[in-house]
């Protein structure tokens, strides 16, 4: 797996954002919290989408703000936001990039 960028500008992170507004929550977080299972499906949801959205179920037991690094960091991902319980993740896909980055 490639490495991600050490930073992404907040250009990129807006056009990010943006790009998710539309996109549907791929993988849900429940009652199991962050397990290796979970990292398996949301690795290959953005080898696969490079953006994507997760939605964080009420039963999760981690803190919905403590979540992001818990799945961003193992999976060399970026978290691009949290809104409510909605999880945004971007990770340039190491050979064949899809989203052009702006800037």
């Amino acid at each position: 797996m490639a490495k991600r960028p050490l930073t992404l500008t907040g250009k990129q992170r807006r056009q990010l954002k943006g790009l998710a507004h539309d996109l549907d929550p791929i993988v849900m977080v429940g009652a199991k919290g962050v397990t290796p299972t979970l990292l398996e499906a949301i690795d290959q949801a953005l080898t696969d989408h490079e953006l994507v959205k997760v939605k964080l179920l009420e039963s999760c037991p981690v803190p919905r703000k403590e979540v992001g690094p818990l799945i961003a960091e193992p999976l060399d991902a970026h978290e691009i936001g949290l809104i409510g319980r909605v999880l945004i993740l971007f990770r340039r896909h190491p050979d064949t990039p899809v989203i052009p980055l702006k800037g």
